[in-house]
């Protein structure tokens, strides 16, 4: 990792969700191991508000597919990971990008990468579909003809209307502490690219905001 005094001070802050192979609730964010060992899907950055040093970054999105077998949190194998970025991100917005969430900025990416210890497959820039309801009754994100996932907020006979099944504290959130999880199912779960392929759905599938500051 390049010495802090070189990177500038940064700071995002937004969406992330997941959809995943697990039953509901996917037990990685419990730091218990997948529900069939091993697990694979899509997570999925909205930059809400953000700046790399002079850079903005309001907006952009960022795009994963991942797997491993194991507990992602202990002891695991088989990582491979492959990622996109929003393709309207401008030279300086990519590299700003690239440091950040190829964690070379500090801060949580940096401890999650390091953790994880993915073997990378690929990296591309693509339009990058975004969407999230302000009552986070659902959230989408796809690239045409390559990955999709989308998902419902969880909800059942005993629910009060308009309210979301959500857990505090969570021992292995993906986007580190003090974040609040929202818990839904996953309509869509589709990918075809670099090796990853699968479609699924009715699989477990979680928002949780973010909010990193670096290069501490």
């Amino acid at each position: 990792m390049p010495e802090a005094t070189t990177i500038p001070k940064w700071h995002v802050s937004g969406d992330w969700f997941d959809t995943c192979k697990c039953d509901v609730p996917c037990p990685c964010s419990f730091a218990q191991p997948p529900t069939y060992g091993q697990c694979d899907g899509v997570l999925v950055w909205h930059i809400r508000e953000g700046h790399y040093g002079d850079v903005t970054l309001d907006g952009l999105n960022v795009l994963m597919l991942a797997s491993f077998v194991g507990n992602v949190w202990a002891e695991h194998s088989d990582a491979y990971a492959a990622v996109f970025l929003d393709e309207r991100a401008d030279q300086a917005q990519r590299e700003a990008l690239q440091m950040i969430f190829g964690g070379e900025a500090g801060s949580w990416p940096a401890e999650m990468i390091s953790m994880f210890g993915a073997e990378m497959r690929g990296m591309g820039f693509a339009p990058i579909e975004f969407s999230v309801d302000d009552d986070l009754g659902s959230w989408r994100a796809a690239i045409p003809d390559r990955v999709e996932a989308s998902a419902m907020a969880l909800t059942g006979p005993t629910t009060p209307e308009g309210a979301r099944v959500q857990t505090y504290n969570l021992p292995g959130s993906e986007t580190g502490p003090g974040q609040v999880a929202t818990w839904g199912r996953s309509t869509a779960d589709r990918a075809d690219a670099f090796g990853f392929e699968w479609s699924r759905e009715g699989q477990s599938s979680k928002h949780i905001t973010f909010d990193w500051t670096g290069p501490e």
